[in-house]
């Protein structure tokens, strides 16, 4: 478990950080968080989709790193086999969280129990006087992007959704024994529903720059078949033959 605590210069002056610092921490993750500013990158290397929260059913943009639950295909040994990392898994140790002394106030957090962070690491965070080092400046000013991009996300999701432009996929996987495994929850782009868009809607979309991501989302499915090879690669288990995500139709949803 992270210990995440606001980050004080009273309390931290000689807390430092590693210059070097893997992605551990997501070793066991099957999806990762993303934001709609990244689709057009992250597309590159994962099948970029979103799910829903059970609790509050509200849809989250994530790529997909494995096809299981605890199962990361791009992490091993140290190592990420992707150009590209979403930039909310790449903040370790940092993140953003409440301020206790704020009231619904975000403040910098850096996790005191991550190996990264100690007294004998390379980075400061305060310099002699108990300022911002440069460093962490940079961490700061980071983080700030990070949430406005969040913030943009969830109104381009918002707006995915007002338009109809989201639809539930299945993912269908077949293996070389002709046994078959289905993924369900996730969501993607509506492609009739964007086809039927008003000229005057499609005008605005795209003054507004909506169909980047929204054209990064449809290109990143083939990715689908980067994750099905990864596993073919690490696994000793039965080999994926065939994988292709698919509609949910109504009569299926009932």
């Amino acid at each position: 478990m992270a210990n995440n605590v606001p980050v004080r210069s009273d309390q931290h002056k000689n807390l430092k950080v590693a210059s070097q610092r893997n992605l551990a921490h997501v070793a066991d993750q099957h999806i990762a968080p993303i934001n709609a500013l990244e689709f057009a990158q992250a597309a590159t290397s994962y099948p970029v989709i979103m799910v829903k929260d059970p609790e509050s059913s509200r849809y989250r943009s994530v790529v997909m790193l494995g096809l299981e639950a605890g199962e990361n295909l791009y992490y091993s040994e140290d190592k990420w086999d992707a150009i590209y990392v979403p930039q909310g898994i790449s903040m370790v140790p940092f993140g953003l969280g409440l301020d206790p002394e704020k009231e619904k106030t975000l403040t910098t957090c850096i996790d005191l129990d991550s190996p990264f962070v100690g007294e004998d690491k390379e980075n400061a965070l305060f310099d002699a006087d108990g300022k911002d080092t440069e460093f962490y400046k940079n961490v700061q000013d980071s983080l700030g992007r990070l949430y406005e991009s969040e913030i943009m996300t969830d109104k381009f999701i918002k707006e995915l959704e007002e338009n109809n432009l989201l639809m539930e996929l299945e993912l269908n996987i077949t293996f070389s024994n002709n046994q078959t495994k289905k993924l369900v929850g996730l969501f993607g782009i509506n492609e009739e529903k964007l086809l039927e868009l008003s000229d005057e809607k499609v005008v605005d979309f795209h003054k507004r720059g909506l169909f980047i991501p929204i054209h990064a989302m449809l290109g990143s499915i083939a990715q689908v078949n980067r994750l099905a090879q990864l596993r073919n690669l690490s696994s000793s288990e039965q080999k994926i033959a065939g994988i292709k995500f698919t509609p949910v139709v109504a009569e299926e949803k009932k």
